[in-house]
């Protein structure tokens, strides 16, 4: 469990976060004023929701799925195909170049393997599968995000590793040598060694931490993904920010935004998206087309588990989004796909109803102290 926590930054790692204009009092901080937790009033109703709701948070069996190892054979028609493999992993190939994002293999989102969120989802490949790759990028630290057993398991592949200011003291920790991580502050940019993509750290709006006392210890951020001929923004974990009008005037225009629509609600709005501020988020960075990341995999939140793609099939046409939402570890070509295959609606329509919990008017005695879990 304490190697799972990962490591402390120090030395001139810790030198370099103190120096960042994001660092002030022993912590990161978010451009705007938010807090981590749950806003203010909303703690009695939000738990009472997470014991006693009844919405549907898991599937009732696995998700349609695809094993793209005979796709991954072919090369791509287009300069960018992009194949989710379930939550925030994605694995990106622009012009001929491979880049991980946020793998998560492991079992659980959690520090140990008896508890915590349990994937729903199994990923539709190993990681030994994998075509070989040229980069794995990671947002930030929290568990469904960097995942302990499958960095130990990348960490033998000779594959570069750029993340945020102070995750690469975990990533070291975990058997990942220093020379092949590279850390970033928000704005600052890295070149593949060999050329041809180039990775920018960029603003968002979230917080960090993989134990007790360690919150926002490390940075967290959004990522952009560039080659000649195509570029991708990934959001990490982020709340809604005008951050990305920036993003888009200093880094955009993007053929592919990759935005968290998943673990979200109203009591946390300021460090999650949320299929419709995911809407909002797309047109403020310019993105062509939209691919949603961060759901179908773990049960992180109150929502029913195809609400966010829901959600985004009835909206996506008001806000004028080109929707990208191929089945899990189908590879797709953004540039060739036209409409949305609601692919997730057979099982759902198949799904054995349950009677909604009548919400109670009061809490049970203790219930306000309950443990608030937030990824």
């Amino acid at each position: 469990m304490m190697q799972s926590m990962g490591a402390q930054p120090k030395g001139l790692r810790l030198e370099r976060m103190h120096a960042s204009p994001r660092y002030a009092d022993g912590a990161f901080r978010n451009t705007a004023p938010v807090t981590p937790g749950l806003k203010k009033g909303t703690a009695g109703p939000t738990i009472a929701e997470f014991l006693c709701g009844g919405q549907r948070r898991t599937p009732p069996a696995p998700l349609p799925s695809i094993n793209p190892l005979e796709r991954w054979g072919k090369p791509p028609e287009t300069a960018l195909r992009a194949t989710w493999l379930g939550h925030s992993t994605v694995l990106l190939e622009m012009d001929g170049l491979r880049v991980l994002t946020d793998p998560v293999w492991g079992e659980r989102a959690s520090p140990v393997g008896f508890a915590g969120p349990k994937r729903f989802q199994p990923i539709p490949v190993p990681i030994r599968a994998l075509p070989p790759l040229d980069a794995v990028v990671i947002s930030h630290d929290h568990y469904d995000h960097l995942d302990y057993p499958t960095i130990l398991e990348l960490a033998r592949l000779e594959v570069p590793f750029f993340t945020s200011l102070g995750v690469g003291a975990h990533l070291e920790a975990w058997g990942v040598p220093a020379e092949r991580i590279t850390e970033l502050d928000w704005w600052e940019r890295a070149e593949l060694s060999h050329g041809g993509l180039s990775i920018t750290a960029a603003p968002s709006q979230h917080f960090s931490g993989r134990g007790l006392g360690g919150r926002n210890a490390t940075l967290w951020s959004s990522l952009v993904l560039q080659t000649e001929n195509a570029s991708v923004f990934f959001s990490g974990d982020t709340g809604l920010t005008s951050e990305y009008s920036e993003i888009k005037r200093r880094l955009g225009p993007f053929d592919l935004a990759m935005l968290e629509v998943g673990a979200f609600h109203p009591a946390w709005g300021d460090i999650h998206l949320g299929p419709e501020n995911a809407l909002k988020a797309a047109a403020l960075l310019g993105a062509k087309r939209f691919l949603p990341v961060h759901w179908g995999t773990f049960n992180l939140a109150m929502h029913a588990w195809d609400e966010p793609a829901e959600t985004l099939v009835a909206l996506a046409p008001h806000y004028g989004a080109e929707l990208v939402m191929p089945r899990l570890g189908e590879p797709a070509e953004p540039a060739h796909l036209e409409g949305v295959d609601t692919w997730w609606r057979p099982l759902a329509r198949h799904e054995t109803a349950v009677d909604e919990a009548e919400e109670p008017q009061s809490l049970p005695p203790g219930a306000e102290s309950v443990p608030w879990p937030l990824d």
